[in-house]
Order: structure tokens, then C-alpha cells, then sequence
């Protein structure tokens, strides 16, 4: 009697076969419980199944750096635009280089893929620069007597009390020494320390007697006539107001809306100084704002720059906040501030999340302009998935006519098998939209019918071990168990090999590819899953019933058919029988 028990205890648990199944089963109930409580019902399909726009940016030269478009700065333009859509919750965007200067980005259509376009090719050179003057955005006309930005609201742009009466700066227009505007004399005296004055040059001395205005600083005199003729009314001209400035010079810049232009002083904080940004409700003012933290450095920076700040009158006491060349905010400091800053504006809920997540994964090292922008439609993917769909329900029909006709019974178990395979994956992938943003497209959708011939490998292999132990005359209760861990290595060394393949094909691949490796590992392992708790334990099931168990011709384990040899126990006994009489 031990012998026996030990037997079966060594063959993999042949009278439990019922744990096995009610643990896939409540794992099935898990998954698909929680994909219809979560609301998704159906995996998130991709760019070429749901369509989406497909942007080509354009690296542009740097002035003064030549070599700035190469490959590790392109690289890292890739690294952050990725990132960036990514932190707005946006599945299986592709963002990938093309040739020396071309970043190519597919956006699939969704949620924040709006969004997402309008900031991967958002530069985000963050800088904080000193407010030295402010005025209207229109062009100031030779002769205009103040800066200030009249009717926008803009703080008052008088740096001093040295500028002149409006009448005395209109009279003035007729002395050849008088010939500097009022603003230009404003100009002049913002830039006396922020632009090197050469040796000898009175530049920057706003004396009303004109003396200094006669050897004006000429790099002085040059931004002082851009600033008079900057028109931030201008689109065009208000993108390209701060081009090829570098950060340690004085610039004008425009405010985003267009309706102010600032002088503005030498940037003292830069973006790389920003640790964290985060998009915030001011409760107290009902708006949105920017708040960011700052490194240890930036702090600083930050704390320096902000109490010289502090005793400067206005408008020389703003701080402007300019992104990519345009002014977002320019808060007035009354105070040494240090550790962390806010930017606030005439933000939405959604611009200042745009910002914070830009601000946070760091400004681009190349500046960017939008080649071309296509609308991808899912017309063509749609076409493609479903002649994928007929070609994968062909295969999948040959495998069951296969099945019945060559396994007949075991054909049940195999169908049933990869029903099973065909739930788990489902459920699976529809969880792992949410989850990890994993999207289905054409090529994983190929990883996915692949996948259906790697199953059916597995049904094979068992059930060949299975008629082998029974061509060598054993019953099939016996011949089940035997068969297992034979077949057993061989699943798991065959599905191992596949997996291994995937594995290194998603590590070594961008984009699409990737979507078919995974597949291939998702399904290798659920395979796996699949032999271990169902068809192993549903074949032990079914050798117990007298369909099975007796050899029935359609069951697909009729011994004659497979040209079993006799018992060799039996013969045996017959041989000792018929030989001990002639001994005798």
C-alpha cells in the first residue's frame, strides 16, 4: 500500500488536481472584476489603430555654437521630450530621432495629446532677469516722452526721477546734443550697470545737459534702438525678440500676451537651478500659479539677487520670469526671498500644468521648430487590424481543424486551454493601459496571433508524451502522470527560449517593435501559467472519466490506433506460467 501512495505523491499531485484549477480560476475572476471596476473594458489602442498626429521637429543652429547639433544633445532632447509626454499621462508616444537634426514624435490620439503636442518642442530656457524697463508693446515714435506701458496695466516704467517732462523731451528733438528721446535716456541709465561701460565712455549718464548722450556705448545705443523699435504687438516679432542673446547679456524680451516689452538686465537664476515645479490654486487670489523649489546653488543665486532687488524702485524692482524669450510674469520683490519662487499670470488649470511639467524635466538643449505636423487617421491601421484579425482567425481555425482531427478528444482540452490564454491576456492587457500606459497596436496585436501557434505548441508536446506512455502499454492514468515531467522540461525550455528572444528584441528596439516583444513575453509567460495550472491539471481530470480512461476511438488515445504493445507485466506472468511446467 505505500508504494502506491508514494507513486502518486511523486507524479505531481494527480489526486489534487482541483487546487490547481480553482487558483487560475480566481485569478481570471480577479482580473476581470477589476477590469470592468476600473472602467476599462478594452485595451488602449495605439497610433496606428487610433490615430494620432505625428509632429517632425527640426533641431536649429545655436548662434555662437556651431557644433550644438550633435548627437548626444539631440539624444537628450529625445530623453526630455519624452519624459515631458509621458508626464501628462500620454500611451505609447514615440519619440525617436531621424537623421543628424530631425526628431520625429507620434502622439496617438487621447487624452492630453493635445497638450503634449503643444510642449515637445517647447525649448523651456527658463531665466530669471532683473525688469531694468518696461513699456507699451506697440514701437515707441522717436520722440515719445515715457516708456510707461500706458493702459496695460503694466507697472510704471520711469527707472528714475531723471527722466524729463513729456514737453521738455518733445523740445527737445531740435538740439543735435539733445537728440537721446526720453526713453532713450531711461534706456541709457537701466543699462549704466548692466552693460560693461568701455574705458573712457560716459555711457549710461543720463545728465540733462546731454554732454554723455554724445559718445554713447554702441552696444548700448543698438539695444536701446531695438528696444524702441521691438513691436511685441507682432507674433513673428515677438518670438524672435530675444534670438541669439546669450544669458549673461542684457536683452528685451516681450510679455506673452504682447501688450508689454521689458528691458531686462543679465539673467541671474537659469532653469537648471529649478529642482521641482508644481502647478497650484492660490485660494487667496483664486488664480493658478508655478511654484518651484530651487537647489541648493539656485537658492542662493535666488536669495542674492532678491534683496538687491528689494531696494530698487519700480519698475527696477521686478524680476521677469522669461521662458523661451518671453516674459510669463514679472512680480515686483519687497523682500529677500530664498529656497523657492512662484510664477504667476493669467494661467489656466491646464497652461500652468504645462509649465510646471516643462520647468520640471528641464529645458532642451537645442531649440526646435515644427517640420511638418500630420494627422494620422486610423483608417489604415483599422484595415490592417482587420485583415491581422482574419489572417489570425484562419490560422486559429486550421489549428482546431488540425487539433480535431489528428487529437480528436484532446481537442476539447486544448480549445479550452487556449480560451483560458486568450481570457487572461485580454484582461491583462486591458489593466495595463492605466497602469503602465501600454497600448495595442498592429505589431503587438502580430505578437498576440504568434502567440496562439507557441500555446498550441505546448498542448502538443504534453499530448505526444501522453500516446508515447501509452504505446508502451501502460493505462492513461499512469501514462498522464509519467508523461508530465518529460513534457514538463520540454515546455519549459521551448517557452524560455521565447521568452529570452522577446526580451532582448523590447531591450535592443524602439517604437512599434517593442510592442510586439512584449506581447511575445506577456503570452510566453501566461503560457506557461496556462500548461502548469489548467491543461495539466484538466488532463488529470479527464483520464478519471470513462470517455478517456477506456480508450474510446474518438477520444485520440485508442491504443490500437497508436499500436500500443501489450502489458509487459502480463506477458511476463504468461512466460513464468508456461515455463515452469516444461522445468517440471
Amino acid at each position: 500500500m505505500a508504494a502506491p501512495k508514494k507513486g502518486r505523491g511523486s507524479s505531481g499531485g494527480q489526486g489534487r488536481p482541483g487546487r490547481a484549477l480553482a487558483l487560475i480560476l480566481i485569478a481570471m475572476v480577479a482580473l476581470t472584476g477589476g477590469m470592468f471596476l476600473s472602467g476599462h473594458t478594452t485595451p488602449r489602442l495605439g497610433i496606428d489603430l487610433a490615430g494620432g498626429t505625428s509632429i517632425t521637429l527640426k533641431a536649429k543652429s545655436q548662434p555662437g555654437k556651431p557644433d550644438a547639433i550633435n548627437e548626444t544633445n539631440m539624444n537628450t532632447a529625445v530623453s526630455i521630450i519624452e519624459r515631458r509626454v509621458n508626464g501628462l499621462g500620454v500611451s505609447e508616444a514615440e519619440v525617436q530621432t531621424q537623421g543628424a537634426s530631425n526628431i520625429i514624435v507620434n502622439i496617438p490620439k487621447g487624452t492630453n495629446s493635445k497638450q503634449a503636442r503643444e510642449q515637445v518642442g517647447t525649448t523651456a530656457q527658463l531665466y530669471f532677469r532683473p525688469v531694468l524697463t518696461v513699456a507699451g508693446g506697440a514701437p515707441t515714435p522717436e520722440g515719445s516722452a515715457s516708456p510707461s506701458a500706458s493702459g496695460t496695466g503694466k507697472p510704471s516704467a520711469t527707472p528714475s526721477a531723471k527722466a524729463s517732462d513729456p514737453e521738455t523731451a518733445s523740445d527737445s528733438k531740435t538740439k543735435p546734443s539733445d537728440g537721446a528721446t526720453t526713453q532713450g535716456r531711461a534706456v541709457t541709465d537701466a543699462l549704466k550697470d548692466a552693460t560693461p561701460t568701455p574705458s573712457g565712455s560716459a555711457s549710461g549718464s543720463a545728465d540733462p545737459s546731454g554732454s554723455a548722450a554724445a559718445t554713447p556705448d554702441p552696444a548700448t545705443a543698438a539695444l536701446q534702438k531695438k528696444f524702441t523699435a521691438l513691436d511685441c504687438t507682432d507674433k513673428s516679432a515677438r518670438a524672435k525678440a530675444g534670438d541669439g542673446v546669450k544669458p549673461e547679456d542684457p536683452t528685451v524680451a516681450c510679455s506673452s500676451e504682447g501688450d508689454a516689452k521689458y528691458l531686462l538686465g543679465p539673467a541671474e537664476v537659469s532653469g537648471t537651478d529649478v529642482d521641482d515645479a508644481k502647478a497650484q490654486f492660490d485660494q487667496q487670489r483664486g488664480i493658478w500659479i508655478v511654484s518651484m523649489d530651487f537647489t541648493d546653488k539656485g537658492s542662493k543665486k535666488f536669495q542674492t539677487i532678491t534683496k538687491k532687488l528689494s531696494t530698487q524702485q519700480s519698475p527696477q524692482n521686478q524680476f521677469a520670469i522669461s521662458l523661451d524669450g518671453e516674459v510669463v510674469s514679472a512680480p515686483q520683490v519687497n523682500q529677500t526671498l530664498s529656497g523657492s519662487a512662484e510664477i504667476s499670470g493669467s494661467f489656466t488649470q491646464q497652461s500652468a500644468e504645462d509649465l510646471a511639467n516643462v520647468l520640471s524635466y528641464g529645458a532642451l538643449p537645442l531649440s526646435f521648430s515644427e517640420d511638418t505636423v500630420t494627422t494620422v487617421t486610423a483608417a489604415l491601421g483599422g484595415e490592417q487590424l482587420e485583415a491581422g484579425l482574419i489572417a489570425g482567425a484562419i490560422g486559429l481555425a486550421l489549428v482546431v481543424i488540425y487539433l480535431v482531427a489528428y487529437y480528436r478528444g484532446l481537442a476539447l482540452i486544448a480549445l479550452l486551454s487556449l480560451l483560458v490564454s486568450g481570457i487572461l491576456t485580454y484582461t491583462i492587457m486591458a489593466l495595463l493601459g492605466p497602469a503602465i500606459g501600454f497600448a495595442l497596436n498592429l505589431p503587438a496585436v502580430c505578437g498576440a496571433i504568434v502567440a496562439i501557434g507557441i500555446t498550441a505548441d505546448s498542448f502538443i508536446v504534453y499530448f505526444e508524451r501522453v500516446r508515447d506512455e501509452i504505446r508502451e502499454g501502460r493505462t492513461l492514468r499512469p501514462a498522464v502522470e509519467r508523461a508530465w515531467p518529460r513534457a514538463r522540461r520540454t515546455i519549459l525550455v521551448s517557452d524560455f527560449v521565447s521568452f529570452l528572444a522577446a526580451a532582448v528584441l523590447f531591450l535592443v528596439t524602439v517604437g512599434k517593435v517593442q510592442g510586439f516583444a512584449f506581447t511575445l513575453g506577456l503570452t510566453t509567460l501566461l503560457d506557461v501559467v496556462v500548461v502548469f495550472l489548467f491543461t495539466k491539471p484538466v488532463m488529470t481530470l479527464m483520464a478519471r472519466t470513462k470517455f478517456f480512461a477506456s480508450g474510446h476511438p474518438w477520444s485520440g488515445l485508442d491504443p490500437k490506433r497508436l499500436g500500443a504493445k501489450p502489458p509487459l507485466r502480463r506477458s511476463r506472468r504468461v512466460n513464468a506460467r508456461t515455463d515452469h511446467p516444461k522445468e517440471a
